[in-house]
């Protein structure tokens, strides 16, 4: 069995379910840092800032650093510094996004901006959502942080950020740069963050549409843990396939 030098880690599904810890999940962490293997926790979440995310993971015993988290909203604000350091970006977004932007030191506005970037906005409005056409429509590059379309709540399915996103597609008919998974984009701006080559870096991950895919088309191996989304029978139906599957994660720590 490989040795993987760095890991990179989904959170929903691989290290909790919701608001409860998947128990195993502690374990694994505690021998990555038992052995001083580097990880990240990849997540999609535009909405957080990676201290939040952090604190939630503390809060189950499962142990996380600041620096260790890295989110759609980081993804999409390193993406637009690489391209044009000095873009002015106009952002639909939360918390999360818009302290990531500030981060980067990219400069927010509201009207003929370089970049139009979406995330996930609890309080969406029709103003909002014509600034960012209007935007779009006068030349500027579209990205979203994911295109999660429904997500899950104690209230049932609700509109993730996907479907605020199709508004501005299919009112102005340009699709966005998706940054989140299951794109590689995401995958590609965590590996430069740990700094470590493809083919030492694991993907992990419950979810075969999402993390499982996003691994393997950014060219890394993958470990698909059946605690989450995708179940073993699922992945039966499928012609690609991740590259070691496990019924938890308990069962690869004698691989680390």
């Amino acid at each position: 069995m490989k040795k993987y030098e760095a890991y990179l880690i989904d959170l929903d599904g691989t290290m909790y379910r919701g608001s409860e810890r998947i128990e195993d999940a502690v374990h694994f962490i505690e021998a990555l840092n038992k052995k001083k293997i580097p990880h990240l926790f990849v997540t999609n979440n535009s909405s957080r800032r990676p201290e939040q995310i952090a604190e939630k993971l503390n809060g189950m015993d499962i142990p996380a650093e600041n620096k260790q988290v890295y989110t759609s909203s980081m993804a999409a604000a390193q993406y637009i510094s690489e391209e044009q350091p000095e873009a002015t970006v106009y952002a639909i977004g939360e918390e999360g996004l818009f302290y990531e932007l500030d981060q980067a030191g990219l400069k927010l506005t509201e009207k003929k901006a370089d970049y139009v970037v979406i995330g996930i906005d609890r309080d969406i409005s029709y103003e909002k959502l014509t600034k960012a056409c209007l935007n779009v429509r006068d030349g500027a590059r579209f990205l979203s942080t994911n295109a999660d379309v429904a997500i899950p709540t104690e209230r049932g399915m609700v509109p993730g950020n996907g479907a605020i996103t199709s508004v501005i597609t299919i009112s102005t008919g340009i699709a966005p740069v998706f940054v989140g998974k299951p794109e590689a984009v995401i995958m590609e701006q965590a590996i430069k963050t740990l700094g470590y080559p493809k083919e030492k870096v694991l993907m992990v991950g419950d979810n075969y549409h999402t993390d499982i895919l996003a691994g393997m088309d950014a060219g890394l191996d993958t470990l698909m843990v059946f605690t989450g989304v995708t179940s073993k029978e699922d992945l039966n139906g499928y012609d690609r396939k991740p590259t070691y599957t496990t019924a938890t994660l308990l069962d690869w720590i004698k691989y680390i």
